[in-house]
């Protein structure tokens, strides 16, 4: 075969594999017809619970060694694959590979479950999050699903959940993937404006709810009150009085950028990752200074992705307003 047709037999698959890569990183939003609004709305909120999901169960996630020490946390769920094998190949896979290397694995897992969190809650690339939610999902069900007192259906639905927010437009409502199609439609402003808005309110109300909670606490202990609780194991997180009082600042900025602020927007952006950041530095420590936990630091990193994701838009009002002003000062 000569040079031009090996171009030609390999070229469609170059195109095909562009347009998968393309399609997961899409906006999650799909044609107006294709879902009717309430049904939008209902795989929104399937997105958010998924979102919930992940973002409570970051929290036993414990650096540094991630209960390697004790056999317990995350070690002990792993250990499992190896002690209730499910598919024995990946067991051996953990066995030989996973637990040498735990401490690796550890920080792995708690990165991609708060990226999962992150992504699903806020909207963002939704596609792509959902494809690591049916992989992530996999790999639970098959460390843990033969371990007693487990329910293997569990991990199905886990699985079947994340694949229909992969085959559908599930970020048309309330995320960052409707402002990144509405931008392409001219409507980007708009958009961004009504997402910040929706998260300024979520987090001022956490926020204060965070304050009265911790009220009678120390300001700064290490373990704060928690927003939610186990018993139907949904959290957004703990927060001492620094940490509500950041929560609330982080609202404000929101709240501003909302009505247009650019500046007020990456401020916000600002402040909560240095928030989060600060929570995954001391989470191997005893002195938390927000008194937060890492579902702490994922609902601030939502915070900051939320308005990293939108300040663009913002300054893209911001320079279409200036123009007309100056059209209209120039004509008068």
């Amino acid at each position: 075969m000569d040079s031009e047709s090996l171009q030609r037999e390999t070229a469609p698959v170059a195109v095909s594999g562009r347009s998968v890569l393309t399609r997961f990183l899409a906006p999650a939003v799909g044609s107006s017809s294709s879902v009717t609004r309430g049904g939008a709305a209902a795989l929104a909120g399937l997105r958010v619970l998924a979102g919930l999901l992940w973002l409570y169960n970051v929290a036993w996630k414990q650096p540094p060694d991630f209960g390697e020490s004790s056999g317990s946390g995350l070690y002990g769920y792993t250990s499992g694959a190896v002690d209730y094998p499910v598919f024995p190949p990946y067991s051996w896979v953990v066995e030989q590979v996973v637990l040498p290397n735990f401490t690796a694995f550890g920080w792995m897992v708690l990165v991609v479950e708060t990226g999962l969190a992150v992504l699903l809650l806020t909207g963002t690339q939704v596609r792509l999050a959902a494809l690591v939610g049916v992989g992530q999902s996999l790999a639970i069900g098959l460390s843990v699903a033969q371990t007693p007192g487990e329910w293997p259906w569990a991990y199905w639905m886990m699985i079947g959940i994340h694949v229909v927010l992969l085959f559908t437009p599930s970020g048309r409502v309330a995320a960052v993937d409707s402002v990144r199609a509405e931008a392409a439609d001219g409507r980007g402003p708009a958009a961004a404006r009504r997402v910040l808005l929706g998260w300024g309110v979520l987090i001022a109300v956490s926020g204060v709810v965070a304050l009265v909670l911790a009220a009678n606490d120390d300001p700064l202990t290490s373990t704060g009150s928690q927003l939610g609780g186990p018993d139907l194991s949904v959290s957004l997180g703990s927060y001492n009085v620094l940490g509500a009082a950041l929560l609330v600042v982080v609202a404000a900025l929101m709240l501003a950028a909302s009505r247009g602020q650019r500046a007020a927007a990456l401020a916000a952006a600002v402040v909560a990752g240095l928030a989060a950041v600060s929570l995954w530095v001391q989470l191997s420590r005893t002195d938390v200074w927000l008194g937060g936990s890492n579902t702490s630091a994922a609902f601030f990193c939502c915070a900051a992705v939320v308005s990293v994701a939108t300040a663009g838009q913002l300054s893209q009002q911001s320079t279409v307003e200036g123009a007309t002003r100056h059209g209209a000062a120039r004509q008068a």
